[in-house]
Order: C-alpha cells, then sequence, then structure tokens
C-alpha cells in the first residue's frame, strides 16, 4: 500500500493518505488473533493504550489516570467497552465502526474513589461475569492488564480467574502496519519543528521552564493531542539525569537535553535532542561525540534477523560510565517500542538483553537513545533516534539534525580570531550574525 503526503492532516478526495478505518480493523482483527493463540478465555482492558488499539476510542488525556472506562475483547464477538457516561452514546453516534450495542455506560471503581460500601466493585465484577457466562468463558482465565486493587478482588469474590493480559497485547501491538507507521512518523515529523524553535531561543537567561511551555504551544498549535513529558535538563543538572526540567536559567557554555514524549492520533514519540548554548568545550564536544558513536553503533544493529543482545553489546556498562550497576544506569543506553504506548517490544537494554535477547522484525519500531557525560560530571549529551526496522535495515523517523553538536544562541568568538579572519589588512573584524549557523565548530577552551 501506498500512502501520499506524509505530515498532511487534511483528508482529501484525490489521493491515499492514511487509511484510519483499515487502521480500526487492523489493530482489532490482530488483538483478536494473539488473544486466539493464547490460552485465554477473553481480555478485560483499563489500560488506555489498550483501550485505544482495540476500540479506537479516546476520551482526552484526563482518562489516563483513573481507570474511568474498560473493555471486554473476545476471540470472535465484537469488543464491549464501557464508558465514562455520556460518553458512551456520543461513540454509538459517532464511532460506527463497532455495533452500538459495544458501546455502554458504567461506573467503575475509580482507583478506590467508589469503594465496596457503595456496591460498584461487585457490580462490575457481576456484570462482567455475566457477559463471560454468555459466552460459556466463565470458566477460563481472564486476561487483566491494570485494574484498581478494589475490581481486582471484587472480581476475585466472583470466582473470575485472573491473570495477566499483557503477553497477549504486546504480542498485538509488536509490529507496526504501515497507516500505523506513517503516524508515528508524523508524531516525529510535529517534533522536528519544535526542535527548530528549541534552537532558535536557546539564549543565556531563558528557563528550562520556558522552553518547556514553548515546546508545548507549538506540539498542541500542530495537532498533538497529548503531551506525556518534555525533559529539559541544562549545566549541572545534566548529571546524574533527573528526567524533569526546572526553573534553571541557561547560561553560556551550558550543555542542554531535551526530550519530547507525545502523542499524534495515538502514537508516540520520545525523541532527544542535545545542544550548547553560546559555545562548547572540548570535554562537551568529545562527550556528544562519543554519545553519537554508541548510537550509531546501535543503529547499524539494526536488521531483521538481528537479535537485541548485539544492540546491547555496542554501549557502555555501568561501570565505564562510572556508575555502580546495571540497575543504577537503566535507561541511559537504552531502547524501547514505540506505538500507541511509550513501551512496547521490543526493550533493550544491558540489564536484561544479554540474557533474554530478542529476535528483530520487519515492522517493528523502536527508539534508541544514548548518553554520555563529561569527564568533569558538569556536562552530558543525550541523544535519540527513532528506528523502522525494515527489509532493507533501519529507517530513521527523527530528522532534526544531531550528527554533531549545535551550538545556539549569540556565537561567541575571540576578537583574535576576527581579526585573524580578516586576514589582518585593515583590524577590522567581519561581521557575524547573532544565529548559531557555523559555531558547531567553534569550541572554547577548557
Amino acid at each position: 500500500m501506498s500512502i501520499a503526503s506524509r505530515g498532511a492532516t487534511m483528508a482529501v478526495d484525490w489521493e491515499q493518505r492514511v487509511n484510519f478505518d483499515r487502521l480500526r480493523r487492523h489493530r482489532l482483527e490482530r488483538a483478536k488473533a494473539t488473544l486466539r493463540e493464547s490460552d485465554l478465555g477473553a481480555l478485560l482492558l483499563f489500560d488506555p493504550n489498550n483501550l485505544r488499539y482495540v476500540t479506537s476510542t479516546a476520551i482526552g488525556t484526563w482518562e489516563r489516570d483513573k481507570n474511568i472506562r474498560f473493555a471486554l475483547l473476545f476471540r470472535e464477538d465484537d469488543p464491549i467497552l464501557w464508558d465514562f457516561g455520556s460518553a458512551a452514546k456520543h461513540h454509538q453516534l459517532y464511532c460506527p465502526w463497532l455495533p452500538e450495542t459495544s458501546w455502554r455506560a458504567w461506573v467503575p471503581p475509580i482507583r478506590g474513589a467508589m469503594p465496596d460500601s457503595t456496591g460498584v466493585p461487585d457490580s462490575l465484577a457481576d456484570l462482567v461475569f455475566e457477559e463471560l457466562r454468555e459466552r460459556g468463558l466463565e470458566q477460563e482465565p481472564l486476561g487483566i492488564d491494570v485494574p484498581d486493587m478494589t475490581t481486582l478482588l471484587a472480581l476475585q469474590r466472583k470466582g473470575i480467574h485472573a491473570t495477566d493480559s499483557q503477553p497477549v497485547m504486546m504480542e498485538a501491538r509488536r509490529l507496526k502496519s504501515e497507516d500505523e507507521l506513517a503516524l508515528l512518523d508524523h508524531a516525529a515529523a510535529i517534533v522536528d519543528a519544535v526542535y527548530e524553535e528549541i534552537y532558535r531561543m536557546l539564549r543565556p537567561g531563558v528557563t528550562e521552564n520556558q522552553v518547556v511551555a514553548q515546546a508545548m504551544k507549538i506540539l498542541f498549535e500542530l495537532g498533538s493531542e497529548h503531551v506525556e513529558a518534555i525533559n529539559a535538563i541544562s549545566g549541572d543538572r545534566c548529571y546524574p539525569h533527573p528526567h524533569t526540567f526546572a526553573d534553571r536559567l541557561l547560561r553560556p557554555g551550558d550543555q542542554a537535553f531535551f526530550d519530547i514524549i507525545h502523542a499524534f492520533n495515538g502514537y508516540r514519540t520520545c525523541y532527544y535532542r542535545t545542544f550548547n548554548v553560546g559555545y562548547a568545550t572540548p570535554a562537551q564536544l568529545d562527550a556528544y561525540k562519543q554519545c553519537r558513536e554508541w548510537l550509531d553503533a546501535a543503529i547499524e544493529q539494526v536488521r531483521p534477523g538481528v537479535t537485541t543482545d548485539k544492540i546491547a553489546e555496542v554501549w557502555p556498562t555501568a561501570q565505564e560510565l562510572g556508575i555502580e550497576d546495571e540497575r543504577a544506569a537503566f535507561g541511559l543506553q537504552f531502547g524501547h517500542g514505540i506505538g500507541v504506548g511509550l513501551y512496547e517490544p521490543p526493550m533493550i537494554s544491558r540489564l536484561h538483553s544479554l540474557d533474554a535477547p530478542v529476535e528483530l522484525e520487519v515492522g517493528m519500531v523502536f527508539a534508541l537513545e544514548t548518553y554520555c557525560p563529561t569527564p568533569d560530571r558538569r556536562s552530558a549529551a543525550r541523544i535519540e533516534e527513532e528506528v523502522v526496522v525494515t527489509a532493507d535495515g533501519p529507517q530513521i523517523l527523527t530528522r532534526f539534525p544531531a550528527e554533531e553538536l549545535l551550538v545556539a544562541g549569540r556565537a561567541y568568538v575571540r576578537g583574535a580570531d576576527l581579526i585573524a579572519a580578516d586576514g589582518g589588512e585593515n583590524g577590522r573584524a567581519p561581521v557575524f550574525s547573532g544565529g548559531a549557523a557555523q559555531v558547531a565548530a567553534a569550541a572554547k577552551p577548557d
């Protein structure tokens, strides 16, 4: 299949773009197929990522931490989604890809906010049991992903044999269709634009949280539906990696790295880039160069049939980074599948991949990220690329340039250098713009 005009958001009649009907059918059939191959009778799903994959519905980012929606997935029958109040009616009117009977209203325990004394948890268990009984599934294992404890205990009181649904759902979500790949590509394109703005705004006096605010603005203006996190980390906050942002002022010579995690039509990004403000020291350039080399070595291994231990092997050990063990270093040299969830198969690290490797297959999409601090531990480089496994090797979705360290803000150049650049004939310095054009090559001595 061929998808035209990747990066466009409007449907048109004159070319084929992302086919959402095809996407919905593909995801539901893939989930049913993996369920049929398992020993589970049905799945009871609460995780918004699983609900999006199976039912192609969402009711805003506020749902994500509340367990207010749940669905039953069967081997053959249409799934049933119990939604929050009037959302069920909205689905009946505007979500015709499943019959109206698939969309129902109900009240779950909402992480224990509706406790046993309200009767809600046991009513939910009765409801689920009855749907299973009608299909002769009440004695078969029921896979569940992330219920609250109140719900789980109610199901157990009803005699339902609860077990883990995630092996089934992770298997379903492991390989991406052409429509999924196009949406992942579009999500990355939005972040390309955000990094262009970040590059332009970095200068002394700007704070990390100001960068985050501007990034949020652009993400939503360009169509993001959910911003899970933006890491903005600079200066001495670079080591150890705190995975957050602060109100810290950027200063000349700071190294700063950012991670933008958002979703476009349900599909995520995890996308790091590192910059310097004003100038870069040799130690910072060396750290960036090493970080890039580790990343490129990992990308070079991405081929169908290669196993994930081969990727993990090219990364440094925790001890080589000055960290006590792989648990403490986890996530610094890292790979993770990406799709409707931030973390999907395959997961890649030195902690587990050397002993439990997974074979790469065409259609897998994952982010590879590396990290390298400077010897004084006051700076660090962090780079990440999103990679598709194709029959011909790796395809990179993340396009903002990262082969070399980019220096943003005004170029700080010594006067002697300006005289030398003029040839010393008239003593006049050439005029430089305030941008960061050729500054990546201009390092300030330590």
